[in-house]
């Protein structure tokens, strides 16, 4: 199968290129940074791209918290205008195989249990409580503390910052594509994704390479908050293969279908830290109780669908991958 690649030169597409060849695959690359006329949002170039084409991997977007709502155009024209430009070459060439880098962010805050009245979606967290040191969201019924739980696909969505609002705007721009030409649309929605190639030393960068680029530098990571937000950290070649999966299995046509693509083991980011600082050797992490306030607290995905309905299971532990990471140049 001939796959485009947007995003094929960055930190998870090129993984994604690697992958499909060795499946048996021909990937094209298509990225501004190997070709500054492979931009996404250019109707005729992506035009270009798509001739002989099979099958898309759409991994090609701005990434990250970013530094501000000021960055809101920016997210909206290179992811939103970019999908949108893209899915409309789609429908014109006849392409009719999609799978989307999405991102477990469309969710929101995690799952959350109160001891009283039962699974409960926490509001946004105030400014006042992050202030004080109050970190863990209460019930918004009775106050109670919460128990945070994996969240499944079926989750409402609740995006709580510009790039998680782009991200869930993509979904539903492949959605429409997917019902008006008959196509099949996979959205993988990436967790904490780490591994060699991450961007460093970026405002858009995630949070393992901040700590890894800490420890070269011979800093200590700081961690924020008290370190104790869950996540998933999943290894960027299990993520890769997630892709090869989507692309081989496919969806419904007329439809898309959501995947949570993430370890199934959650962990905290001071684990995080501390793992790559004991692989790096040192020095330790500072817990800083700084916070950012598009940030949520806990956010795990159960990935049991994808493991189920394509096969597909995570082939990189996190002390394996931590050690890794923390080796890469």
């Amino acid at each position: 199968m001939r796959v485009l690649v947007t995003g094929g030169a960055g930190f998870i597409g090129s993984h994604v290129v690697e992958a499909l060849t060795a499946s048996g695959h021909e990937p094209v690359v298509f990225d501004v940074r190997a070709d500054p006329a492979a931009d996404v949002r250019d109707p005729e170039a992506v035009a270009r791209a798509l001739a002989g084409v099979d099958a898309v991997c759409h991994q090609a977007a701005m990434v990250g918290l970013g530094t501000g709502f000021g960055d809101a155009a920016e997210y909206v024209s290179r992811n939103d205008l970019g999908t949108a430009v893209l899915l409309a070459a789609m429908a014109g060439a006849g392409v009719r195989h999609l799978v989307l880098a999405g991102s477990m962010v469309v969710y929101g805050e995690g799952r959350y249990a109160c001891p009283r009245d039962g699974v409960v979606r926490p509001g946004p967290r105030a400014v006042a409580d992050l202030e004080a040191g109050r970190f863990e969201p209460r019930c918004p019924v009775c106050g109670a503390e919460l128990a945070p739980g994996l969240v499944g696909e079926d989750a409402p969505a609740d995006p709580r910052n510009v790039y998680a609002t782009t991200k869930l705007a993509q979904e539903h721009l492949a959605a429409a594509w997917a019902r008006s030409t008959g196509g099949s649309a996979v959205s993988l929605r990436y967790h904490n994704v780490y591994g060699p190639r991450m961007p460093r030393d970026t405002p858009y960068a995630g949070v393992a390479s901040f700590f890894r680029s800490a420890l070269a530098r011979g800093e200590a990571p700081r961690v924020f908050e008290d370190g104790r937000q869950r996540r998933d950290f999943v290894h960027v070649r299990d993520v890769a293969a997630a892709n090869v999966a989507a692309l081989r299995a496919g969806s419904a046509p007329g439809a898309l279908t959501a995947y949570n693509t993430g370890s199934g083991e959650p962990h905290t980011v001071g684990e995080m830290a501390r793992a790559l600082a004991d692989a790096h050797g040192g020095p330790a992490p500072v817990v800083t109780a700084e916070y950012r306030l598009g940030d949520v607290r806990h956010i795990t995905a159960d990935s049991s669908r994808l493991r189920a309905e394509l096969g597909w299971k995570p082939e990189v532990g996190f002390a394996e991958g931590m050690r890794e990471f923390a080796a890469c140049r």
